[in-house]
C-alpha cells in the first residue's frame, strides 16, 4: 500500500513541489501506556472527522498531499494500527503536518479499548 502511495504522489505531483515524504505506521503494542500486558486492542474510528481532518491538513503551506488508512475491529499485538503519510517540499512542513495529524487522529479521531491478557 505505502508503496503505491509514493507511486502514485510522484507521477502527479510537481517535481518542484515535493521535498519530502513522511510514513508512519502505527504498530499494537504488548504493553498499555501504563506497563500493563494486553493482548491487542478493539479500534474504530470516525470517517467523517479523518476526511476533514486530512482535507484540512492538505490546506497547509507547502504540503502537496496526505494519505491514511486505519485498521478496525479487534486487532492483536503485532497488528498495524494505521499508516499516515504525508508529502510536501520542505522538512520542516512536513514533519509539523504528521505530528500534528498523528495527534488528532489519536485524540479526536480513534476509538480505541485495550484487551487485558
Amino acid at each position: 500500500m505505502i508503496e503505491k502511495w509514493i507511486d502514485e504522489i510522484k507521477a502527479k505531483v510537481n517535481k518542484d513541489e515535493l521535498g519530502m515524504i513522511l510514513v508512519h505506521n502505527g504498530v499494537v503494542r504488548g504493553t498499555s501506556k501504563d506497563g500493563r500486558r494486553v493482548s491487542g486492542m478493539e479500534l474504530s474510528y470516525d470517517r467523517e472527522k479523518l476526511l476533514k481532518t486530512v482535507e484540512n491538513m492538505k490546506g497547509e503551506e507547502g504540503i502537496v498531499e496526505i494519505k491514511t488508512w486505519i485498521n478496525e475491529g479487534q486487532l492483536k499485538v503485532g497488528d498495524d494500527i494505521m499508516y499516515v503519510l504525508v508529502a510536501g517540499r520542505f522538512r520542516t512542513q512536513v514533519i509539523s503536518v504528521l505530528e500534528r495529524i498523528l495527534n488528532i487522529i489519536k485524540k479526536e479521531v480513534v476509538i480505541e479499548k485495550e484487551i487485558p491478557l
